[in-house]
Parts: structure tokens; sequence; C-alpha cells
């Protein structure tokens, strides 16, 4: 098996299933609500996971929130800073056109709640312009999402400008940073936001756990009520899960110059290579600064999704560009934005390399492109 889809979800770090089969072998199994021991021991280990995510981010350890997915921690973001916004009256919201679903989600619920949106649409090189983000910060916004990488092209935004232009204004900003962990320094000194959301499974940690960064000086409303983490998420907290999370992001975070070095060379011989012996085959945001470890490729006369199947029968494990809702295959809104025509976003596929990648994966998945390309287009004809 090749498994070229770390952006989807990366493979669980040994270390953190060493720490995840220990906690649930153990005795401790205490809420960390109670008071008597088992409790306080079970509060312990929250408290060290929630300074360890704050070390890493560069804020109070109070800032880290604990939730159950980057989407949610996406929703929370946007919908419950809506809902405590300091002036009511303010009910712009700015955001772009190439955000994960599960922000454009939220989006749209406070769309349906009396909210302005503006979506700004990128350039063709997937990269939305700062000057069209701040244009659209006009006196009546109020919230501003910008994601500090993509997630299917790995374009990375201009979020560090936008975040400074938000705080000169009164603006809330929030940065879906979920494709940016183990991948560029994730530093708030770096983005000033206000808001910032994480996804474990993307960096080694295991699915089902999240974090939202949320200022101290900022409110948000529940989607869950209760008074765990802060009141902002009700429920008994998953403390092996929050651990789990804590370590991934520090081993990632500490790997993070050796990683990035090589998988950029890795990625950038993949794209040559490719692109020199296939074709027809152009890279999707190659214009744009992006993420190391991420390659969108259009090949011209090609359905990716016959050729990601042709790459699974290999066991050459990618992602589409596309997806597959109630049995018709949209083409991706990312790809769309970035002004390509149906056709060709549907014959994109996203390659995302990680830690475990090496030379021989670029090579086996070069020869494989270099088979099936020719063959999946003349089926296409």
């Amino acid at each position: 098996m090749t498994y070229w889809d770390y952006n989807a979800a990366a493979p669980i770090r040994a270390e953190v299933a060493t720490l995840l089969s220990r906690a649930f072998a153990s005795s401790g199994y205490g809420n960390a609500s109670s008071v008597h021991q088992e409790g306080r021991a079970a509060r312990a280990r929250l408290d060290a996971a929630r300074a360890q995510v704050a070390r890493v981010l560069g804020c109070e350890p109070k800032e880290v929130s604990f939730t159950g997915s980057g989407s949610e921690a996406d929703a929370l973001a946007l919908v419950g800073a809506w809902h405590m916004r300091p002036q009511p009256e303010r009910r712009r919201v700015v955001t772009s056109a190439v955000e994960h679903p599960a922000l454009l989600g939220a989006v749209a619920q406070l769309e349906r709640e009396g909210a302005y949106v503006v979506r700004v649409a990128p350039g063709p090189d997937g990269r939305v312009r700062e000057a069209d983000m701040l244009e659209a910060l006009t006196p009546d916004a109020a919230l501003c999402s910008l994601m500090w990488a993509n997630n299917e092209t790995g374009v990375l935004q201009p979020a560090r400008e936008v975040a400074l232009a938000c705080r000169q204004r009164g603006v809330l900003f929030h940065t879906d940073a979920v494709q940016a962990a183990g991948k560029v320094p994730l530093s708030l000194r770096e983005v000033d936001a206000d808001l910032l959301s994480l996804s474990a499974h993307k960096f080694g940690g295991p699915p089902g756990v999240g974090v939202l960064m949320v200022r101290k000086s900022v409110d948000v409303r529940a989607l869950t009520p209760g008074h765990q983490e802060g009141g902002r998420r009700g429920g008994t907290q998953n403390v092996p899960y929050a651990e789990a999370l804590a370590l991934a992001l520090a081993l990632a975070d500490a790997e993070l110059t050796e990683t990035t070095a090589r998988l950029t060379t890795l990625r950038d011989a993949f794209e040559r290579e490719v692109t020199a012996r296939l074709p027809g085959v152009h890279i999707n945001g190659g214009a744009a600064p992006r993420v190391p470890n991420t390659s969108n490729l259009r090949f011209d006369g090609v359905e990716g999704e016959a050729l990601l199947i042709a790459l699974d029968l290999e066991g050459i494990c990618v992602s589409s560009g596309a997806a597959c809702a109630s049995g018709t295959l949209t083409p991706s809104h990312v790809l769309r934005a970035m002004g390509l025509s149906p056709a060709q976003a549907r014959g994109s596929l996203r390659f995302s390399m990680g830690p475990g990648t090496t030379e021989a994966d670029v090579a086996r998945v070069v020869d494989a492109l270099v088979r099936h390309v020719p063959h999946v287009r003349a089926l296409a004809g």
C-alpha cells in the first residue's frame, strides 16, 4: 500500500497509539469534573494536555477548548461567536469561496439567521487576494474567517495579513488551521487569530477530537450547553483523546523543520517527473505558496474517478477533486472557484504525502500514472 491521502487522514503515530492503549487499559476512569481523587487525576491529565496544545500555539491553556472534530470547532467558532458578537448591529460575515465544507455550512447557517455573507473568490492560482478580503471588511463586518491552508490544493492563504487587518478594524478573525498543523509553523504570533480550529487526525492523532482556540477576550455561545470547557462545550471530556491530540501536535511540531524540507523535495520531484513524462498535466495552485505535502494535478481528457480507481487497484490511495452526492458527481467547489470548468475539476486528483512517504513511493506513483493516464484517456475517448 502506498498511502497518499494524508490530507484526509494521517495514520495514527506509534507514540499516540501506545498512549491510547495504556490509557484505556489503565484503571484511570474518573470524570474530569468530579472532585474525588479519580476525578482530580483525570482533570490533571486534561489540564496537562491543554497546556501542551497551548505551548505549541503560543496561547494560554484556558484559551484551548477540546471539541469532537475540526468541523465542530469551525461551527462553534462561527455560530458561537456570531451570537455573542459585542456589536449586534454588525451583520456582515466575510469568508472565502474555497473554505472547507464544514465552515461553509456554518456560514450558510448564519446567512439563514440574518447574516450578510460575503464569499471572496480566489485568483486562478487558488489564493484569495489580500486586497479583495480587505475590501470586503467594511465597517459593518462582525466576523471574518479565512483558512490557513486549503485542504484540496494546499495553497496557503494570506491569513496573517487578513488577521492583522481584522485586529485593526475590530472584526473577530477565525482561521481553520486544520490543514496547516504539522506542515507549517503553527503560531499565533504568525497569525494573530481570535479563534483557530484544529483536528487531531490530520497530524497523527485519532479521529474524533479537535481543538478550538478562543482568545480570552472573545465569547462564544456553546452549541451544546454545559459547564465543561469553560462553558463552551457541554459533555464529559474524552481525556485520552485530548492527551492523544496534544501528543500528536507536539511531535508534529518538533519534527516540522525536517519534515517540511523532506516533503518539499519529494513533492517537487513528483511534480517534475509527472509533468515531464506525461503531456497535458497541470498543477492546480502550483503558482501560489503551498504546504509542502500537497499536489493537486489536473489531467486533460481524464475522468478523475476512473484514474483514482485504477490507482487504487494497484494499492495507491489518493483523493479525487470531486465528491459523490446523491449519486451525482459534483465538481470540487474549490477548483470551480479557481475558474476550472466542471470537466477540468473532475479530471483532477489530490496527492497528499506524509512523514511515511519515501522516494520509492514517488517513483511508484509516477510509474503508475505514466501507465494508466494514457489508458484512461483512451477510454474517455
